[in-house]
This record gives structure tokens, C-alpha cells and sequence, in this order.
């Protein structure tokens, strides 16, 4: 055995560090080691327990009572509000959609028979566990100009929305209608609210979003959809477990009144383990919309309250200890040293000439962009620079641009999520910074050209077509991607899925992707 853990030990070796804070995305270390000691010895507890059935292993309705009134009062929601311990902010952010697509038609009476489509998806990863099968819907039709034609209710979101609700969009089967932002990711609530019709089936909001730490307008947003009958989902997977305790906030959360539903993760700032989130629903009805349940087969009763089935009690567990230990006052401290780390990043890249902050974040996110009132030659490419950190010990994840629907373009910029544990070390990251965008200043952005024009040559993008495995292969070989280590150099690539057909970059990402884990 001892042979097979040193194996595990040396792969690890080849990882980006998941404690220190030198790693400002994807993990979330608190500083604190006797919460890694309480999960780990909490998920050993629960390790045999499946949470397919509580009414055989019961400690497991009890965490997730524990641990659904601990966000409840956190999100100040009041005895309406009920919910869901998931596997993770992608399964929250599914439930929502389903729970919103199932509801409307009992809302508005606008459900009409046919067309009823069925699928089955399948989790990844460790879970390996079926998802429920989907379940036979109908489409709407509504008239225009005296024509009758099919439609798919909408999910109407921001352009800056967490890439969920699109995966959500396409697995219920919606239409997503991205809202265009600003450059810096700001979303006006007017031209939310403009676009809130009878063919809406769920408004998402972001606490904050994902790629620039922007507060979305959720009071007025949720507010017009409670008017017309429409949900509004909040979406703060990423900053649920800390914004409560952020300073100088408007209500955002269930004191909003037309706020129907709310997804946070434990697993990112509630320091649990990957994977385990809550969905709060405000009111039984919509909670119960999320289950899958079936006596219509030969074996037992199947009752789901999620996408899974059988689910691994562990992250449950170690999030209920860590949940049960640091309480109200121990959340609050963290945040305090966020805020703190904030505070001083913003401040240090102030001082970094060519460099910028993009808008004005609130909460564990922040992202850096090319400083365009400089001159060209003064200005720090901020995917050069992520690249550049790598030497100095640090990583930050770079963000490709994106050109919306109107024509506004998203900069490309690097994404900084900010954790506890950093406030030890911020003086050391922030020369660090310094450091590096003097290393890279005045260089331009990558730029793909001859990636492009090869793809030009190949005909890709043209008549929707994308290139196969071997194809995909080939092109990321050439922008020397053909293997991804931690130290890999990424701002060829991430200019190249930028500027790429979409439906090409994503071929690319997905081949990328499973060749990685191909034996």
C-alpha cells in the first residue's frame, strides 16, 4: 500500500499548490489548519454513508438540516425558505433552471401538449453517478403577427453569468438571452428588465459575478421580474459564504423580495472540500420542483432531490463540521481578511503602471486589465503578465476577451480570487506583481495569426464546420498546447480560443481536455 501512496505523492508533486494562497483560483484556503484536520476527519466518518436514501443513514438529513439553516440565516431568508445540500455550483445552478422551467407553466397557464423531448446526461468525475433522466416537457408556441410558431422559454442572464446557466440552458432545453454588459462587465438593470417578457422562465443574477467581481443590480432586477410573475435566481456560488459579512452592501439576498432562489458554495469559502453547495428555494412548492421521483420500475421508490443519485456523504459532512466550528463570528473574521487583501491588492495595482483594476469589484474577486489610457508601449497585457508570475512562484487565471452580441467587446483580462491565507503574504505577491509587469511591459497581446489562418485554410467555422479529434489535435500541437502542466505558458492559447469561431474554440477545449485523461 505504502508503494501506492508514494505513486499518488509523486503525481501530486506535478500539481499547482492547494495551500498558501500562491494559487488565486479554483482553491480556497483559509489559513487555518485545524479546518482541513476537522474535514478530513469528518469525511472519514461519513465515507461509507450514500445520501441516495436518509431514511436509512439519517445523520445525513440531519447535516443537511444543520447546514441549510445555518445559509438560511445567513442569506436571511425566513421560514419559507427551504433547500438542497448539491454536489457543487454547477448542480445548483442546474436546479434552479429545472425548478424555474418545471414552474412556469403552473404560473402562467401557458403550457400547451407536443413536442415532448427526453434526454439522459451523466455526471464526471469521482461522483460517477447517473444523472436523474430528464423529464418529458412541452414546448410553448406563441403567436406573432397572427403566426403561430414554436419557441423555448428564455433564461435571461448577463453576459458575465457563470457558464452554468448556459451548460443549464442547453440541458433543459432554453434559450440563453446573454444580456450585453460594458467593457468592464457592468450590466445595466434597464437592460435586464427591457427584455423580461412572457417567455421568460428564470432571471439570473450574479453576487458577484465570476470574471469581474461586479455586483449585478439585483434589487431592481428581481423587484420587475416579481411584477410579471417571473423567478430570479441569484447566483453566489462564488461569493455566498462571504459577502454576508462584506461592508457597505445593498440587500442582495432574500431580503430582496423578489428573489426567488439563491446557490452558494460551501466548498469554495465555507473551506469544505470539493464537492458540496446549498440551493435555498424561497417556498416549498419551487423546492419540491427540483426532485426526480419514480415508483414506474421494478426496484425501490427512487426519490432525488438533485441530479445525483447516490451520493458520497463525506463533503456533506466535512462542510457540516466546518460550518458547526467556525460559525457566524469565524465566517466573519475570514471575510475580514479578505476584505483586508482587497484593499491592499487594489492598492498595489494602482501603483503598477500600464495595469489596472477592471470596474469596481466587490467581495474575493478582482480582475486585472491593460491600463488603455497609457500609452501602448507603458501597458501590461494581463495574460503576459499571468504567465510572467509563474517564474515568481504565483498563478492567476487568465480570462479571454469576449465580443458580445452588440459588438462590445469584454477585454481579456486575469481573474484573482482572493482567500484568507493571502493576507500573510500579500506584501510578497504584490512585488511579485510589480516584478512581473515590469518584466512584460509593452509587449503585445499574443497574437494567433497563423493558428487563424490555418484554420482558415481547413475551412473550420465556415457552414458550422469544426474540426474532429485528430484535426483539434493538430491545430493545439501548433499553438503549443499538446500538453498543459502547471507551468504551461497560456496566453497563445487563450488568445486563440478568443478569437477562434466559437464553435471551433470549443472543440479545441474539449479535445484539450480529454486527451489529458486519455490512458
Amino acid at each position: 500500500m505504502s508503494d501506492i501512496l508514494d505513486r499518488l505523492r509523486r503525481m501530486r508533486a506535478a500539481d499547482a499548490p492547494t495551500h498558501g494562497g500562491r494559487v488565486l483560483s479554483y482553491v480556497y484556503d483559509s489559513g487555518l489548519a485545524e479546518l482541513d484536520e476537522l474535514a478530513d476527519a469528518a469525511a472519514r466518518l461519513a465515507r461509507p454513508l450514500n445520501g441516495l436514501d436518509p431514511t436509512v443513514f439519517p445523520s445525513i438529513a440531519a447535516m443537511e438540516r444543520d447546514l441549510i439553516g445555518f445559509a438560511r440565516r445567513m442569506l436571511h431568508g425566513g421560514g419559507s425558505v427551504v433547500g438542497t445540500v448539491t454536489s457543487g455550483g454547477t448542480e445548483s445552478c442546474l436546479l434552479a433552471v429545472k425548478t424555474a422551467r418545471d414552474l412556469i407553466g403552473f404560473a402562467r397557464r401557458m403550457l400547451h401538449g407536443g413536442g415532448s423531448v427526453v434526454g439522459t446526461v451523466t455526471s464526471g468525475g469521482t461522483e460517477s453517478c447517473l444523472l436523474a433522466v430528464k423529464t418529458a416537457r412541452d414546448l410553448w408556441r406563441r403567436s406573432r403577427d397572427g403566426a403561430s410558431e414554436l419557441a423555448r422559454p428564455r433564461l435571461l442572464a448577463p453576459a458575465t453569468v457563470h457558464a452554468a446557466f448556459i451548460k443549464a440552458a442547453q440541458l433543459f432545453d432554453l434559450e440563453f438571452d446573454a444580456v450585453p454588459c460594458s467593457p468592464d462587465g457592468v450590466v445595466r438593470a434597464s437592460d435586464l428588465v427591457e427584455r423580461l417578457d412572457d417567455d421568460v422562465a428564470l432571471v439570473v443574477v450574479s453576487a458577484p459575478s465570476y470574471p469581474t467581481g461586479m455586483l449585478d443590480p439585483i434589487a431592481e432586477v428581481a423587484a420587475a421580474a416579481s411584477a410579471r410573475g417571473i423567478a430570479c435566481h441569484v447566483d453566489s456560488c462564488f461569493g455566498g459564504f462571504v459577502l454576508p459579512w462584506w461592508p457597505g452592501l445593498p440587500a442582495w439576498d432574500f431580503r430582496v423580495a423578489g428573489v426567488t432562489s439563491i446557490s452558494a458554495d460551501l466548498h469554495k469559502f465555507g473551506y469544505a472540500p470539493k464537492g458540496v453547495s446549498v440551493l435555498l428555494q424561497r417556498g416549498r412548492r419551487r423546492h419540491r420542483a427540483q426532485f426526480f421521483a419514480t415508483t414506474g420500475w421494478a426496484g425501490y421508490p427512487v426519490v432525488n432531490p438533485t441530479l445525483l443519485g447516490s451520493r458520497s456523504a463525506s463533503p456533506l459532512a466535512a462542510a457540516w463540521a466546518i460550518t458547526q466550528h467556525l460559525g457566524d463570528d469565524g465566517y466573519r473574521r475570514l471575510t475580514g481578511s479578505i476584505h483586508r487583501v482587497a484593499l491592499a491588492v487594489r492598492a498595489a495595482v494602482d501603483g503598477v503602471p500600464g495595469l489596472r483594476v477592471i470596474g469596481d469589484p466587490i467581495g474575493p474577486a478582482i480582475a486585472l486589465g491593460a491600463d488603455a489610457g497609457v500609452r501602448v508601449s507603458d501597458r501590461v497585457d494581463p495574460h503576459r503578465l499571468a504567465d510572467a508570475l509563474v517564474a515568481h512562484g504565483w498563478k492567476i487565471q487568465p480570462q479571454p476577451g469576449l465580443v458580445q452580441k452588440d459588438g462590445v467587446r469584454i477585454a481579456h483580462s486575469a481573474h484573482l480570487t482572493l482567500t484568507p491565507v493571502l493576507e500573510q503574504q500579500v506584501g510578497e505577491f504584490t512585488r511579485a506583481l510589480a516584478e512581473a509587469a515590469d518584466e512584460v511591459r509593452g509587449r503585445p497581446a499574443a497574437n494567433p495569426r497563423m493558428l487563424l489562418a490555418a484554420l482558415r485554410l481547413l475551412g473550420y467555422g465556415e457552414g458550422g464546420r469544426i474540426p474532429g479529434p485528430a484535426g483539434a489535435w493538430g491545430l493545439l500541437r501548433l499553438a503549443s498546447a499538446g500538453s498543459v502542466s502547471a507551468d504551461q505558458p497560456m496566453a497563445m492559447l487563450m488568445a486563440l480560443i478568443e478569437q477562434a469561431p466559437r464553435p471551433v474554440a470549443e472543440a479545441l477545449l474539449t479535445e484539450l481536455l480529454a486527451r489529458m485523461s486519455e490512458p
